[in-house]
């Protein structure tokens, strides 16, 4: 089921039309009068667009119609690339305790701090964040590097130095990867 949601904020004309489309649609149409109506909706929402005939409003996720006649074929695939951009986005950032990082830029974020990652940087942290408990080298070799346990290397636990040395200088954050007996692991 999809569970994209277009919320029409007083657009009547344009409600009535994508109504009658309706089983052509890949998303949800509901019609919006009031600005609580709205903020009720999209708090019941969890990935919404906000179509208005001019920018009346100051929400995210909102585009608006203000140059017409426009065809109704291109204005249901803007929608539709709006709610393919807004899913990237919400799916290129983890929140890891303190901490977000944007898997996109590859950065990591706190307290108005930003730290660049490298690809290696982030395939480790989003591995130990998914496996929630400490990781061996062997299983990090092999499941974050592709290397086979059996090889005699020091490519972990050299990234692992960098990574706990570069989030200490940026945040000053000794905790955030910790070293267990068996491994590593997010905090």
């Amino acid at each position: 089921m999809n569970n994209q949601t277009l919320l029409l904020y007083k657009f009547h004309t344009l409600y009535h039309i994508f109504i009658e489309l309706d089983l052509n649609l890949n998303f949800k149409i509901l019609q919006v009068e009031s600005e609580k109506e709205l903020i009720s909706k999209i708090n019941s929402f969890e990935n919404y667009l906000i179509l208005t005939e001019k920018n009346q409003i100051n929400f995210s996720n909102q585009i608006y119609i203000d140059n017409f006649p426009i065809k109704i074929f291109k204005l249901i695939e803007k929608i539709n690339i709006q709610f393919i951009k807004n899913q990237f986005s919400s799916q290129s950032q983890i929140n890891i305790g303190n901490y977000a990082l944007n898997l996109n830029s590859r950065e990591m974020y706190a307290n108005n701090l930003k730290l660049k990652l490298t690809e290696k940087e982030v395939n480790t942290i989003v591995y130990l964040f998914k496996i929630n408990k400490s990781v061996s080298i062997d299983e990090l070799q092999e499941n974050v590097w592709g290397y086979q346990s059996d090889l005699e290397t020091h490519t972990v636990e050299t990234h692992i130095y960098r990574l706990r040395k570069k989030v200490f200088d940026t945040f000053a954050d000794n905790e955030f990867l910790i070293s267990r007996k068996n491994g590593y692991q997010i905090k």
